[in-house]
């Protein structure tokens, strides 16, 4: 490999994580908020427990 190919390399993988560094914290917020908003909407369809009846059998 010459060092044109080396250098052409090195900045293909530099340009690769820079890439990767941008990418993945954005996916990361992208499903915590899609976590939290289906949290959210489970909560919101859930009933709430009857206020007549004993939450535990002790």
């Amino acid at each position: 490999m010459s060092y044109r190919d080396y250098v052409i390399a090195a900045y293909a993988v530099f340009a690769l994580m820079l890439l990767w560094d941008w990418l993945i914290p954005k996916l990361q917020i992208r499903a915590a908020l899609r976590a939290a908003t289906l949290r959210q909407a489970r909560r919101k369809a859930t009933p709430s427990p009857n206020p007549e009846l004993p939450l535990s059998r002790d």
